[in-house]
């Protein structure tokens, strides 16, 4: 647009310098047309000069501007990557919180639950309590494990769910029937793990202690009792199987299996709301000698593949 005005502003300077008198256009006419084109010329040159510059600039400008935002964006994604909490991992009933100046995360408790309007979210807990949701539960108890003046009970530190919905009474567990547990929770193992394995389900360190059971009966318990133990041996892997960890398995059975709590209270023979795998393998009749804590070297296979 800007050239095609210079365009016509140098037709409209011709036409000017054409309709001057005749006779001083005769006398002079070489002369005046040559420096007048000539000048008119040179300053078209100049101006189209001075706007390529200019052009040039504003190129210059955007180019500089785009590269800046592309940085912008870089460091963006940077400061998300570096997100202290990224790689916290916190339990049940905890969220992190990042401390943006010092880079550093904790983990915190949850600060609230929600109101829980459908009655399914019930759970009962392990003092025959029913609170409104699992996160009413991990929260109470993490209240009391950090001190928080929010904990109304300090037995409240070991809280767990024993099943879902409200309490309810349940049926005692019969001498008989608790002398034939152990057995019967062998074989339920077995029988998850091996339709696991059906299912494509089982990390390949697991199918092939599933394999071998398949060909042992004694592989076919042990192997079964680990693979489960070390599943429930959660965040962190300490070796051990807390009273909350056993949720997984006590929670589902509550309804069919009535003899599923006072069992699994029975595996902590030193009461101390932590289960290892010599208290596994003597609450489900196994020899010791028979039992090796895989853990380690499964949880290293896993992380590797």
């Amino acid at each position: 647009m800007r050239l095609q005005w210079m365009l016509a502003m140098v037709l409209l300077v011709t036409l000017l310098t054409v309709d001057v008198s005749g006779e001083r256009r005769r006398k002079h006419r070489r002369r005046t047309t040559t420096t007048t084109e000539s000048n008119v010329q040179d300053e078209v040159m100049n101006i189209l000069e001075a706007d390529e510059i200019v052009e040039e600039a504003d190129e210059a400008e955007a180019v500089k501007e785009e590269s800046g935002e592309a940085s912008n964006e870089v460091g963006a994604n940077e400061a998300v990557r570096i997100d202290p909490c990224v790689d916290k991992h916190c339990g049940a009933g905890r969220i992190c919180k990042a401390n943006d100046d010092l880079g550093t995360a904790e983990c915190v408790c949850v600060e609230s639950c929600g109101k829980e309007q459908d009655p399914r979210r019930k759970v009962c807990t392990n003092y025959n309590e029913t609170f409104e949701s699992d996160c009413e539960v991990y929260q109470t108890r993490c209240f009391c494990e950090t001190g928080d003046p929010r904990c109304t009970n300090a037995d409240y530190s070991h809280v767990h769910i024993e099943y879902y919905g409200a309490c309810r009474q349940m049926p005692a567990c019969a001498e008989t029937d608790m002398a034939d547990f152990p057995r019967r929770m062998r074989d339920w193992l077995f029988n998850i793990m091996r339709d696991l394995a059906d299912r494509q389900e089982l990390s390949s360190h697991y199918l092939k202690m599933q394999r071998e059971a398949e060909t042992n009966l004694t592989l076919r318990w042990t192997n079964a009792a680990i693979w489960k133990w070390c599943d429930l041996d959660g965040h962190p892997h300490d070796r051990t199987v807390s009273r909350h960890e056993l949720f997984p398995i006590r929670a589902p059975l509550m309804a069919l299996e009535h003899c599923i709590a006072p069992f699994l209270d029975s595996c902590d023979l030193d009461n101390n709301h932590k289960i290892t795998l010599k208290e596994w393998g003597k609450c489900l009749q196994l020899d010791e000698d028979d039992l090796d804590d895989k853990c380690g070297e499964i949880a290293e296979a896993v992380g590797d593949s």
